[in-house]
């Protein structure tokens, strides 16, 4: 074996040109065509489109291969529109009651029996109303819930398939954040736009029509311009303020990374003393998120403020344009009331429309990153046309391998060595000579610069991935456990052994009768990253 570092007044960059082009199809190096940057910048990082994230969103709430929800998510907006369609109807009808009950409009010599009908008339079509509204939470609710778990699983799936040097370079504590406000921002999104931006929609457009053909023009024209400014204002804001969210959740993940960073290395930080260190760290972070949280705070009071001026204003003009009306007999006091309800009924969902405007898109905002996340090529995806690996006899060679983490820095130089079935080879050098990249390579965490890796005679390049690391056993040198029981995690490079196979394993690793020795046997919960346990334990 041969680890051609570059020699003292060589650079790296020479060394690596003083290596002749060697066979097997090359994968490039970082940097050059056809292979991974330097420094691969994750998208998810990235400021993106909150319009191309909504229609991301939607694909997933119309999936074409469920057309049980589409027929569901049809029957939500259905349900939707006939409950603003009945919570319309509902000032008209108390108008005609009111007046029946001052003797005047379309029944001005009412019975008792008349008024106590259109007034059960009032109760029936605000209850049907609130009877459709559930109705479209309740269909709506699967359509949803099965969004949010396509999308949580597709990110989560494809995460697991990205590249090593992507999860090297990114922070867990970064990573987990981003899905798990993504998650709750897509659950936040949907119940906004179906039950808060989409019924209010509607109602506007149902009670500006009723005021033009009611009332005329004029009370149409007012209540639309109010609409529209209003509307208007809280885009303007809400997008000016936008940025303090952003700083809010990069000073977030900021925070949560080195929170999980540093009791992830509990014992690191207890063995140097470092505590205040760390706390000193985290509120460093924590300062920055302070900063932001107050300047959004401070830009959503000045944004409820302008938009209570802007309903307080239209309502004032209205009710100020129909009083002299009704003093002279033009309008009825039923329908003063019939305007008043109305208003009221459109400006209440309007203010919160408002909310609904500014949460979805801060929605969209977290929602970002975790689809950005699913733009995130594989740097080493399964050629196409690849099979499955056919181990025969277990033959390894590495023939004149060229790799390197960076194109100014080369790692393995011509590397040639051949390991027979059943024999044992060392591999011996400095840290930093490149002895643990052998090992990701073999698992076809990166791809050869120039050579090539055969089991068996076949190129790692030209089978797949799963197979490949199904056939290779491994100790790790760092022994990382999961938080669950040692039979979980003896069993977890074949999941579905029976626990007789597991306990055999063990025996054969001679830790059989310290398992035993434990309260709860096998069933022992190992703690997070397997502390509870030794070195070698774990090992």
């Amino acid at each position: 074996m041969t680890d051609n570092t570059a020699t003292p007044g060589q650079s790296k960059a020479e060394a690596s040109s003083a290596v002749p082009k060697t066979k097997g199809p090359a994968a490039g190096k970082p940097g050059e065509s056809g292979g991974a940057p330097d420094t691969p910048k994750a998208s998810y990082e990235r400021d993106g489109n909150q319009l191309l994230t909504a229609l991301n969103l939607l694909r997933y709430l119309w999936p074409a291969d469920k057309p049980r929800l589409r027929l569901l998510f049809v029957l939500t907006g259905v349900a939707i529109l006939l409950g603003q369609l009945f919570l319309a109807v509902t000032p008209l009808v108390f108008a005609t009651a009111v007046d029946a009950v001052g003797g005047e409009g379309l029944f001005p010599n009412a019975s008792i029996a008349l008024i106590i009908g259109l007034v059960t008339a009032f109760g029936l079509a605000r209850l049907l109303s609130q009877g459709s509204q559930e109705l479209s939470s309740a269909l709506f609710i699967f359509v949803g819930q099965n969004g949010i778990r396509t999308v949580a699983l597709e990110t989560f799936r494809h995460l697991h398939q990205l590249s090593l040097r992507f999860h090297l370079d990114r922070q867990t504590g970064g990573l987990s954040r981003a899905i798990e406000r993504g998650t709750k921002g897509i659950e936040f999104v949907l119940r906004m736009m179906t039950f808060n931006l989409v019924p209010t929609t509607f109602a506007i457009v149902i009670v500006s029509a009723i005021l033009l053909v009611n009332f005329g023009a004029l009370y149409a024209i007012i209540t639309f311009v109010t609409v529209v400014g209003y509307i208007i204002y809280t885009i303007a804001v809400t997008e000016w303020r936008i940025k303090y969210r952003r700083m809010m959740n990069e000073t977030d993940s900021e925070a949560t990374t080195k929170a999980v960073d540093s009791l992830l290395n509990y014992e690191t930080v207890k063995y140097f003393s470092n505590e205040n260190h760390e706390a000193v760290r985290y509120d460093r972070a924590l300062k920055g998120y302070e900063s932001a949280a107050v300047n959004s705070q401070l830009s959503l009071s000045l944004l409820n403020l302008g938009q209570g001026v802007i309903i307080a204003g239209g309502l004032v003009l209205l009710l100020g344009m129909a009083v002299p009306q009704v003093m002279n007999g033009e309008m009825t006091v039923g329908d003063f009331v019939a305007i008043q309800a109305y208003l009221i009924q459109l400006y209440l969902p309007l203010n919160f429309l408002g909310f609904a405007y500014r949460e979805i898109k801060q929605g969209l905002v977290d929602m970002e990153y975790m689809f950005n996340l699913l733009d995130v090529e594989r740097e080493v995806p399964d050629r196409p046309g690849s099979v499955p690996i056919g181990v025969s006899g277990g033959r390894l060679s590495f023939n004149e391998v060229d790799f390197g983490y960076n194109s100014d820095r080369q790692i393995l130089h011509k590397l040639d060595f051949t390991v027979e079935p059943g024999k044992t080879l060392a591999i011996v050098g400095p840290s930093g000579s490149g002895k643990s990249t052998i090992g990701r390579m073999l698992f076809r965490f990166y791809d050869v610069w120039d050579g090539g890796i055969e089991i068996d005679g076949q190129d790692l390049r030209n089978v797949t991935q799963s197979s490949l690391r199904e056939a290779i056993g491994i100790v790790p040198q760092d022994t990382v456990l999961f938080n669950d029981t040692i039979a979980y995690n003896i069993a977890y490079g074949r999941p579905n052994a029976s626990r007789d196979e597991v306990i055999e394993a063990a025996k054969l690793a001679q830790i059989h009768t310290f398992i035993m020795d434990l309260p709860e046997g096998y069933d022992t919960r190992v703690g997070e990253r397997g502390l509870k346990l030794s070195g070698g334990e774990r090992q």
